[in-house]
C-alpha cells in the first residue's frame, strides 16, 4: 500500500473541508473516510465520482461559537456543538507544531472518550494519520487530521466503570465471550450505557510492554474481522467498527510514543467489545470460505458496491490479508445496501 501520488486525495479532502463532521445532528460524515482508503488501495480515479454520490449525505461546516483555548478546553471537551471551535484550535496548534507532537499530546486526553460519536472520530483519525505516515504532510492533510480530533474532542464520551468478568487467553475467544446487552433497541448511545460489564483480556498485569502491546492490538483487529464472515447479521453496520475501531487505533501506534501502546489497548479493546455487547447476534451463521479471489479484487468489489461501511471494513480486511478476512469483506458486501446513485 502506499500514499497517492496523484494530487487526487489532497483535492478530495479540500473539497471535503467546507463540509461538517456530521449531519442530522447526529449521523458520521464518512466521506473522509472511504476517500482515504480508495485512494490508500490505487483506486483515486474513482474518488470524485464516489465524492458526487455521497454528497447529499454531506451538510455545510458548523459554526463557531467560541474559541477554544489552553485554558477552556476541558469545559468545551464533550461538547458536540463545539466542533467548529475545536477543529479550528486543532488548525492553529498542528500549524504552530509539528503534527506528531500535537497528537502524543492530545491523544491520552482523548483516548478515555473514543467511544462517542459510535467511535468514528477515532477512525478518521487513524486514516488521517495513515495519510500522514504514507506520504507528504501536506496542507489538506494536516487539515484532515485537525478536524478528526477535533471531531473527536467534540463527541468525546467517556464509558462507566465496567465491571470486570472473566475473559480468555486470545483475543477472539474474549470477544466471543462478551455478554449481549439486554436490551436491543436504540442507538449507539443509549445501548452503551447498558454495557455494565466486559471480559478482561489483554489485562494490566499480563501486557506492560509497547511491543506486546502492539501484537495483541493486532491480533485483536484480525479476531474482530473474522469475527464478521460469522456474525455481521446482527448488525451489518455497526459490527463494522469492532473492527475498524481497533485498526484505527493500531494504525495511530507508530506515530505514537511508546509510553502511549500499553493504554491504547485497553481502549482498543473496551470499544471492539463494547460494540459487541451492543450489537453481535446471538447464534453465528457458517463460515462461508471467499474462494479464488484477490485482495484487489475484493477491494473493487467494495468500491462497485460504494457502501462507506463496506469500504472501510475491506480496507481493514486487507489490511490482515488472509483468507477470513476477505470473507468478511466479502459478508459486508452480501449484508448492506449499496449506496444510493453509485454505478
Amino acid at each position: 500500500m502506499t500514499g497517492d501520488t496523484t494530487g487526487v486525495l489532497d483535492e478530495a479532502l479540500q473539497r471535503l473541508h467546507d463540509s461538517g463532521p456530521e449531519r442530522l445532528g447526529r449521523l458520521t460524515n464518512h466521506a473522509p473516510m472511504a476517500v482515504e482508503a480508495l485512494a490508500a488501495h490505487g483506486q483515486a480515479r474513482s474518488v470524485h465520482r464516489w465524492l458526487d454520490a455521497y454528497a447529499h449525505k454531506l451538510e455545510e461546516f458548523p459554526s463557531a461559537a467560541e474559541p477554544v483555548t489552553a485554558a477552556n478546553w476541558r469545559s468545551a471537551l464533550g461538547d458536540p456543538r463545539r466542533a467548529a471551535d475545536w477543529i479550528g484550535y486543532f488548525e492553529r496548534e498542528i500549524a504552530e507544531r509539528p503534527w506528531r507532537e500535537v497528537l502524543a499530546r492530545w491523544w491520552p486526553r482523548l483516548l478515555p472518550g473514543m467511544y462517542g460519536g459510535s467511535t468514528h472520530p477515532v477512525i478518521r483519525v487513524g486514516h488521517a494519520v495513515r495519510t500522514l505516515l504514507a506520504g507528504e504532510s501536506t496542507e489538506p492533510r494536516l487539515a484532515e487530521l485537525a478536524h478528526g480530533l477535533g471531531y473527536w474532542a467534540a463527541r468525546h464520551r467517556l464509558v462507566a466503570d465496567l465491571v470486570p468478568l472473566p475473559g480468555a487467553d486470545s483475543a477472539a475467544a474474549a470477544l466471543g465471550a462478551v455478554p449481549p446487552v439486554v436490551e436491543r433497541d436504540g442507538g449507539f448511545p443509549a445501548r452503551l450505557g447498558r454495557v455494565t460489564g466486559l471480559p478482561v483480556w489483554a489485562a494490566t498485569t499480563t501486557v506492560t510492554e509497547p511491543e506486546e502491546a502492539y501484537h495483541r492490538l493486532t491480533e485483536l483487529v484480525r479476531a474482530a474481522t473474522h469475527r464478521y464472515a460469522t456474525h455481521g447479521h446482527g448488525e451489518e453496520t455497526m459490527l463494522v467498527h469492532a473492527a475498524t475501531a481497533p485498526n484505527a487505533v493500531l494504525r495511530t501506534l507508530p506515530a505514537l510514543p511508546h509510553v502511549l501502546w500499553v493504554p491504547s489497548l485497553r481502549a482498543a479493546w473496551t470499544a471492539s467489545a463494547a460494540v459487541t455487547a451492543m450489537y453481535a447476534p446471538g447464534t453465528p451463521v457458517a463460515y462461508a470460505p471467499p474462494g479464488a479471489v484477490t485482495p484487489e479484487e475484493v477491494f473493487e468489489r467494495a468500491l462497485a458496491h460504494g457502501d462507506e461501511h463496506v469500504i472501510k471494513l475491506t480496507d481493514t480486511a486487507l489490511d490482515i490479508g488472509d483468507e477470513p478476512a476477505l470473507a468478511a469483506a466479502l459478508r459486508s458486501i452480501e449484508l448492506s445496501e449499496p449506496l444510493t446513485s453509485w454505478t
